[in-house]
């Protein structure tokens, strides 16, 4: 399917699919990941890994599957070293995608993920608009050329999502905006703030798409009304859920204390308990279900059974 055009995009009328995760499942595979620049790392030392991994979950049924840009971030390469990368390695994620989609028998969509830039679920350390805005718009010009929609995804406050969204706006492509939600499973985002009040800051934006992403399975079954709730009818909405344990509210990927670091899985959500909470959302209005950290080709594949 052509990238540039924004208005090719013609996604099925029954709830979408997207893929799972990446980085987890790129350690599944055996590919060894520094913790601060594990996206960079992947496409890196392990392009073909990356490049399978999209065809695995086309394979298991996906119509949408993300660019592996999720931690490609200017300031974390820097601190390494490699900032002159930051635009081949981004080009290179939607190239990977691209070669998977290319070999598939049917339409998939590539979307491209904008990610937080200080830090997932850190809505204290998301800065100021004016500082990340330009940071978003240097990325959504990069991976523009060579997407269909974009997912600003994990973000923790609705100020991390304005800037993401609005950037992505610009380009012209459909823009998909997902909330990480509080670990309390109140629906609220993690800065506290309601997905109502979140929503209401893209009031002014061309959003086709309000989600919830990377928190717990009951999370994102409490949400789906709230989203219902914070859209119009031509909005779709939706979520993809995790299968960490509850994540500690100052944690860090790459901080010092005990409860930082690489974060531990559920052994209670294989496909077909994911599955069951998936069918709730469904049940309860989403258009769009998928997987996000710890969820594999597995989980996907049981998802399109459900659809």
């Amino acid at each position: 399917m052509a990238a540039n055009n924004a208005t090719s995009l013609a996604l099925p009328d029954r709830p979408v699919l997207l893929d799972g995760g990446m980085g987890r499942e790129l350690q599944f595979r055996g590919v060894a990941l520094s913790e601060r620049i594990w996206s960079a790392q992947g496409l890196i030392t392990a392009p073909d890994v990356v490049r399978q991994i999209h065809a695995d979950y086309i394979e298991a049924g996906a119509d949408i599957i993300t660019t592996n840009t999720y931690g490609l971030i200017r300031d974390d390469l820097a601190r390494v070293g490699m900032a002159d990368r930051f635009a081949e390695l981004n080009r290179l994620a939607c190239r990977l995608a691209r070669d998977a989609v290319n070999k598939a028998r049917r339409s998939v969509w590539i979307a491209g993920s904008l990610p937080p830039l200080r830090g997932s679920f850190r809505p204290d350390l998301v800065g100021p608009h004016a500082k990340i805005l330009p940071c978003y718009r240097e990325q959504a010009r990069l991976l523009a050329p060579h997407v269909d929609l974009f997912l600003c995804e994990t973000m923790s406050s609705g100020a991390e999502t304005q800037a993401a969204a609005e950037a992505a706006c610009e380009t012209g492509k459909p823009v998909w905006v997902s909330w990480s939600l509080h670990e309390d499973e109140s629906g609220r985002l993690r800065s506290g703030e309601t997905i109502n009040e979140a929503a209401s800051l893209l009031a002014d934006l061309p959003v086709s798409g309000l989600l919830v992403n990377c928190c717990s399975p009951k999370s994102v079954t409490r949400a789906i009304p709230l989203l219902a709730a914070a859209t119009t009818t031509a909005q779709r909405i939706g979520g993809y859920a995790n299968t960490f344990h509850p994540i500690p509210a100052d944690w860090r990927l790459d901080g010092d204390k005990a409860t930082d670091g690489l974060l531990s899985l559920r052994n209670d959500l294989g496909p077909d308990a994911y599955a069951e909470h998936a069918t709730q959302w469904l049940a309860a209005g989403a258009t769009v279900i998928g997987g996000c950290c710890g969820t594999r080709p597995a989980h996907i594949r049981k998802l399109r059974s459900l659809l």
